[in-house]
């Protein structure tokens, strides 16, 4: 999917990941049944790129892993609350790519604090 070449900006890709959400969001039909998942799902989807933000800035490499430990909780959140939507047959078309994508983010955090750890330990 991605040149090897290129650097892929986790920022740039975290506030991409938020702006599909809030988009695919806003077009699903509210009933009383999905209004809290929907809810659920956005608070959760948005605070994975917010909460990548403070980690880019963080103190010292414990508030960097901590930050991106907070990163993969919300991330393994959005797939919960996406999951869900796609039960009730929501925007199944469109929130695929989304839980997708959430997966992959939470893979690469969990990557990103094994390396930090590992290199903090050697």
């Amino acid at each position: 999917m991605q040149n090897s070449n290129i650097k892929y900006d986790l920022k740039q890709r975290t506030l991409l990941f938020s702006k599909n959400l809030l988009s695919i969001l806003l077009s699903v039909k509210r009933t009383p049944i999905n209004q809290n998942l929907i809810i659920q799902c956005l608070r959760s989807g948005t605070s994975i790129g917010a909460n990548y933000h403070e980690a880019d800035g963080a103190e010292s490499r414990k508030d960097f892993e901590h930050k991106l430990g907070i990163c993969k909780k919300e991330a393994q959140e959005t797939e919960y609350w996406l999951t869900l939507l796609i039960h009730l047959k929501e925007k199944t078309e469109s929130l695929n790519p989304l839980l997708d994508e959430s997966e992959q983010l939470r893979k690469i955090f969990v990557a990103i604090i094994n390396k930090s750890k590992a290199s903090r330990i050697s």
